[in-house]
Formats: structure tokens, sequence, C-alpha cells
């Protein structure tokens, strides 16, 4: 499989991980739209949320449960953030990976665009 997001989760690519363990891994994007901006992703290739249910029901809660507990060390929670997962080339997906941007340090305008 030539999917970079399966490298990275293999260390097959290095990047600068923030947090991981055998299902899941938060690591900083490198080509950053915030002055936070993390990808949270399952080791699991799955192509994206419309695949949800190829995970267990368990590790999509254990996904948001990091995003979260990542979110608060970082002290995102202080002045908020945005969680945002893009399915489909027509909404901005570029990786057919399921991945969650994890968006904060700047503040963002509604609708996002």
């Amino acid at each position: 499989m030539d999917c970079i997001f399966c490298k990275i989760a293999n260390k097959e690519i290095k990047s600068e991980i923030i947090f991981e363990d055998d299902e899941i891994m938060i690591f900083k994007d490198v080509n950053p739209v915030a002055p936070l901006h993390l990808l949270a992703i399952p080791k699991k290739h799955v192509e994206s949320i419309l695949e949800i249910d190829k995970l267990e029901d368990d590790l999509t809660v254990k996904i948001l449960k990091a995003i979260s507990d990542i979110a608060k060390e970082m002290n995102m929670d202080k002045e908020g953030f945005r969680v945002v997962t893009n399915t489909g080339e027509g909404a901005g997906q570029s990786v057919k990976h399921l991945h969650f941007h994890i968006l904060g340090g700047r503040k963002f305008n509604w609708p996002p665009g």
C-alpha cells in the first residue's frame, strides 16, 4: 500500500509524534494551517469516516479521547480548538486514510469555508 499515513504509522517516514499507542498516532502536520496543527489517525488503514465501521467501536472512542487529552495537554482547551475530518476530494481530503485535524492557537471563523 502506498499510503503516506500508513508509512508514518509504520515509522517508514519520520514524523514529529505527539502521542502513540498500539492503535493510534497523533503527529504534527508538516503543512500546518494553524499555530497548532496535529493529525490523529488510526494505525489501521481506513480510507475515510465512511468506513468507520471497519474500526472497533472502542477504537473510535479511544481516538476521540486521545484528541481530547492532547488538546488539554497542549492547552488548546483554554482558547478553543477545532477538530476536522475531510471526506472525499470535494471536501479537501488529500490523503485517503482517515485522519482528524486538530487545529488550535488562533481564532477560527464560522462557517469554515
